[in-house]
């Protein structure tokens, strides 16, 4: 059993790629969420919000030295996120969420729409060869609100 891509609704998987609709822009403050497309930030964070985390709205380089709403781990488990870019540099990093098995769920304008990559895919492709590495939210819906997460 794939935990997270069968809680993932069907709607996640009709999001379009588009580039503008990232964290913080004023496409997305003006109409926020998923039904206009995303970018490949705002796809993975809309993903952890169905799960119950609280992601930062911060782009690929604020995501990479962001200490506050997330770690870095050396080892991913299922909705870490993961960065990809063709230099170890984290500004414009393409970022994905581990499914399980170096199986990586992310939205990107090559596909169009939501896809599944083992990691092997990124490797083989110039743009996502270099995994920076992988970042855990670790605040929750619940933290935010003041409730105590077990």
């Amino acid at each position: 059993m794939d935990q997270v891509l069968d809680q993932l609704p069907a709607v996640f998987w009709t999001v379009p790629y588009v580039g503008s609709r990232f964290p913080g822009s004023p496409a997305v403050t003006r109409r926020p969420g998923l039904s206009l497309g995303a970018n490949c930030q705002l796809f993975a964070y809309e993903v952890l919000r169905h799960f119950g985390f609280a992601p930062p709205a911060l782009r690929s380089s604020e995501l990479w030295a962001d200490t506050s709403a997330t770690v870095h781990v050396s080892a991913a488990q299922p909705l870490d996120l993961l960065l990809f870019n063709s230099t170890d540099d984290a500004y414009g990093a393409h970022v994905g969420l581990w499914v399980n098995e170096g199986r990586v769920l992310h939205l990107c304008a090559e596909a169009g729409r939501p896809a599944v990559w083992e990691q092997a895919e990124f490797a083989a492709r110039q743009r996502y060869q270099v995994l920076l590495g992988v970042k855990r939210v670790t605040a929750s819906r619940r933290s935010c609100e003041g409730t105590k997460v077990s």
